[in-house]
């Protein structure tokens, strides 16, 4: 029987340890990279050969089982006194993730209980009910989940190695054993229970410390609750027995405190279990910093101090102070043909004799259309009179074509239908004061400007009336200020 099983756990270790060994490299593929793939550059699936990290190990420990609950326990202030067994284990562990595992576990051991060692004579000056010693021998697999608490709770790494963590293990799995009975009558096998029958299952839980020696070996001493669900583990003999009438209880459970080690498995320096997880970011920001010691930028240098390296400038004689796209090359707003820099109208195309200017002022009186390229309206936000940061070009561009003009124009703001009148009058006004307001502090004179608010009085879409009519584009175009000419 108990070959057999030490056999089966055999079997089983010998394809999961083989598949332990996993590789270096990395495989691009153009897939979005997991959390635990390798840290190169390179995006890799995540696959063995992919991964920076071991997530296999065996476990191996030695230890005390204490019958607790039972007929006959190992404990002096229940029905027994402190008799001392041994266990042993041996377990095939595969890290998931870094905070959960799953381990294929062979245990083997004896207890002992009731109220003398087997190993020794029965007394014959005690009373009839203390003449009782028993010892079980056991063999049990089970699979167990590992839960590992401190990288579950961890949230914050201070980037300094940690070597503690606080494990939890539960799990279900099949036991077999034989209990043996010894009173003044001589020494007798009372219960044998077979290995993968219903009656064999059972479970236990518990947990554990390790200590993280180097990056192969890890020490933990680990305290787990067995349940056998039998009430013949103890060696009371069938469940009619007088001695298996003692207690009322039905399952005979047992403490088992064991020190073990555990031999990580793989090529790699961490395995999963002690895996930081901000390990990738900061191993992928020391390659990209290594990276950028190797990259020369403006080789050539910037010649013409326009802010564009010279590597890529297409305009290598740019004039000291002209504004440059990202080319290089000097801006013309109005494409006339004359540099921002030398133009006195840039955003009104003129001759190159006239230093970029109209020879013709434009024309006075009536509105300056809004689809006007050169002098545009801007657009505001619901019950909002605040300039957008993304209308400034605008702004921009109409204080130089009212500075290069010489009508004077009037800031007219106005609203949607939402609210009151009276407030939507309010609220057109502060938009206007504050583009007029924005326009001279960007060097408009006073004099060339006027400020008017109409309220919801002046629609660019007059069909929407009420707001609820129309899509929201129409209403924001309805919040609007423009300027006209006087």
């Amino acid at each position: 029987m108990k070959l057999s099983l030490a056999i089966v756990a055999f079997a089983l270790a010998v394809p999961t340890a083989g598949f332990a060994q996993d590789s270096t490299a990395v495989v691009s593929n153009g897939e979005y990279p997991n959390t635990f793939s390798s840290g190169s550059a390179n995006v890799s699936p995540f696959t063995n050969k992919s991964k920076r990290f071991n997530d296999w190990a065996i476990s191996v420990g030695a230890g005390v089982p204490l019958i607790q609950s039972a007929d006959l326990t190992s404990i002096k202030n229940g029905n027994g006194k402190n008799l001392f067994g041994y266990s042993a284990y041996i377990s095939i562990d595969k890290a998931i993730t870094h905070a959960f595992g799953i381990n294929l576990q062979y245990d083997r051991g004896e207890t002992r209980q009731g109220w003398f060692n087997t190993k020794d004579p029965a007394p014959t000056n005690s009373v009839a009910y203390q003449q009782v010693g028993a010892r079980t021998q056991y063999d049990a697999i089970s699979l167990l989940g590992d839960v590992n608490f401190s990288n579950l709770l961890r949230r914050v790494d201070n980037h300094s190695p940690y070597r503690w963590a606080l494990h939890g293990y539960g799990g279900v799995g099949t036991i077999a054993y034989k209990a043996y009975q010894k009173d003044n009558m001589g020494q007798r096998m009372v219960t044998e229970i077979k290995p993968f029958k219903l009656g064999s299952m059972f479970a236990q839980a518990g947990a554990g410390v390790k200590y993280k020696v180097n990056r192969r070996l890890d020490i933990e001493a680990r305290a787990m609750y067995v349940i056998t669900g039998d009430d013949e583990f103890d060696g009371g003999g069938d469940k009619y027995s007088a001695i298996n009438q003692r207690e009322e209880q039905v399952s005979d459970n047992f403490f088992n405190a064991t020190l073990g080690i555990s031999l990580k498995l793989g090529k790699h320096e961490s395995h999963l279990m002690w895996h930081d997880p901000l390990q990738e970011i900061y191993y992928k920001l020391d390659v990209l910093a290594n990276k950028n010691q190797d990259i020369e930028v403006c080789k050539k240098g910037d010649l013409d101090n326009d802010g564009v390296c010279d590597d890529w400038d297409r305009q290598l004689d740019t004039p000291a102070g002209a504004r440059v796209d990202g080319a290089g090359v000097a801006l013309d707003t109005d494409l006339d043909g004359v540099i921002d820099l030398y133009d006195k109208c840039v955003t009104v195309p003129g001759p190159v004799e006239n230093q970029g200017c109209p020879t013709t002022a434009p024309a006075a009186g009536g509105p300056v259309e809004e689809k006007e390229t050169k002098l545009d309206g801007i657009e505001f936000d619901l019950n909002s009179d605040r300039i957008l940061p993304s209308n400034t070009p605008i702004l921009n561009n109409a204080v130089n074509y009212i500075n290069s003009s010489t009508g004077t124009y009037t800031v007219v703001g106005a609203t949607d239908t939402r609210a009151s009148e009276a407030y939507n009058q309010k609220l057109s006004e502060r938009r206007a004061n504050n583009v007029k307001d924005y326009l001279m502090k960007n060097g408009v004179q006073s004099g060339k400007l006027n400020a008017e608010g109409r309220g919801e009085k002046d629609l660019k879409y007059p069909e929407c009336e009420p707001a609820t009519k129309c899509p929201e584009w129409k209403n924001r175009a309805n919040r609007r200020v423009y300027f006209e000419a006087k």
